[in-house]
């Protein structure tokens, strides 16, 4: 089955893998992975469930004192987040055809704030944060594109004098590309806010493709759809949870809110699939349920050290369902020997947790914890209930069963490569003591 991977699925994977947008997008994220990271210890710390922690937090200082330090990292992390790829993302597009990458992560930014801006020049968090991540790659991918284009074109250089400090020489070669650059997305702006009367581009561009999907808010398809996503993105180096993660915010709030407007009715909650749903019974250690990876690596990947390591190094963060360290240490990205069993593991977590629930084993979740509340835990608090908790620990156990046979086959690809280089180099080491007659025969 690994060898047919190998020598069919690899090399198509590999050459999407190497697709100089796709690679764009993918260091794009890659360059804020820091700032991702360091946000999500933030929102823990402001946010952690447990009661005693809090109080002891608010006896030492008043409640809106002591989480203002994460409330400001987090607006300086996940709040700015589509700025943020919209320079990466340029820079990383510009410097592989090797442009100025510095200017063109700036000509990025301001031509993705053609768009985000309104009124006068005014932002929203919709613009700044998760909200305007797609537009944000869309902005940065033509921008950077443009101005590779424009700024290889001889007549749009300007040339200065010798003894001119380099970044003033650059400044001014790009001078032209950019001004040409931004005025033809500002020119698109115009037309689209003119003739469509969207004075809020990047709120009229969610409010039309997320209303198709309020229809399926309920279905098992629907859950299906939610649940792959995410993972085929990731399995592409692009960061999937948080391009959905607008889709999944505006879907399920109504459902959240008619869930517990019917408990607190006494009656019985009609959504099942809300986003506290995938938090506790799918995205359990991040996306691919990886806290089962991580154990399975523990359990049945000993020799194979690289996956120790990387184990290592991921378990910690993967309590709380970070798993950035997990997708680009081991690698899960464009790795077919993980990439299988990640994009597997939650479309059968979310199958059973769906029907589990709609048979009502387990209640529907109507809590919206936050989404780094460790796995079990969170399926506690969501359902309000001890059999959610139980369900997590199924699906977990049923995860690590998934990925058990791809990790002990890619350590056993991983050790044979190992002793064949070592047996190579052994006879090589050989060969060079022997004398110069017998190297000849040989």
């Amino acid at each position: 089955m690994f060898r047919f991977f190998e020598e069919k699925f690899v090399p198509v994977a590999a050459r999407i893998g190497n697709q100089r947008h796709l690679v764009a997008i993918r260091d794009g994220f890659i360059t804020i992975m820091p700032l991702t990271i360091a946000g999500s210890l933030a929102v823990i710390i402001n946010n952690l469930p447990i009661k005693g922690y809090q109080k002891l937090m608010d006896s030492i200082w008043e409640h809106g004192t002591w989480t203002q330090w994460g409330g400001n990292v987090w607006s300086a992390t996940f709040a700015i987040m589509s700025l943020l790829l919209a320079f990466t993302v340029s820079y990383h597009l510009a410097k592989s055809y090797g442009k100025d990458g510095l200017s063109a992560g700036a000509i990025g930014l301001s031509c993705y704030l053609t768009f985000g801006t309104f009124g006068e020049g005014g932002l929203s968090g919709l613009t700044t944060g998760t909200g305007g991540i797609f537009v944000a790659l869309i902005a940065a991918l033509v921008s950077s594109e443009l101005f590779s284009r424009l700024s290889g074109n001889k007549r749009l250089l300007i040339k200065m004098p010798d003894g001119v400090p380099p970044a003033v020489t650059k400044s001014f070669a790009a001078l032209l590309p950019a001004i040409i650059t931004i005025s033809l997305f500002a020119l698109v702006r115009t037309i689209i806010s003119t003739s469509f009367d969207m004075p809020d581009i990047i709120s009229s561009f969610y409010a039309a493709v997320q209303e198709p999907f309020m229809g399926l808010t309920n279905t098992w398809v629907a859950a299906l759809i939610l649940a792959f996503v995410p993972v085929f993105f990731w399995s592409f180096g692009i960061h999937g949870a948080n391009i959905i993660d607008p889709f999944m915010q505006t879907i399920n709030l109504d459902a959240i809110a008619k869930n517990v407007q019917a408990v607190n009715a006494g009656e019985v909650a009609p959504y099942i699939i809300n986003k506290p749903f995938f938090d506790a019974f799918v995205n359990m250690g991040g996306s691919g349920t990886t806290i089962a990876l991580v154990i399975a690596i523990f359990l049945f990947a000993r020799k194979n050290k690289q996956y120790t390591t990387v184990g290592k190094v991921g378990a910690a963060p993967s309590l709380f369902n970070i798993n950035e360290p997990l997708m680009f240490g081991l690698p899960i990205i464009l790795n077919p020997s993980l990439v299988i069993p990640f994009v597997l593991t939650p479309m059968i977590n979310v199958s059973i947790a769906y029907f589990v629930t709609k048979w009502g084993w387990v209640p529907a979740a109507t809590v919206a914890t936050p989404w780094m509340v460790p796995p079990v835990i969170n399926g506690w608090l969501t359902t309000q209930s001890w059999t959610g908790g139980v369900l997590s620990v199924v699906l977990i156990a049923i995860s690590v069963c998934i990925y058990l046979p791809f990790i002990v086959a890619a350590s056993r690809i991983k050790v044979d490569k190992t002793e064949g280089k070592k047996q190579s180099t052994t006879n090589q080491a050989e060969l060079m003591k022997k004398p110069e007659a017998e190297k000849v025969n040989v």
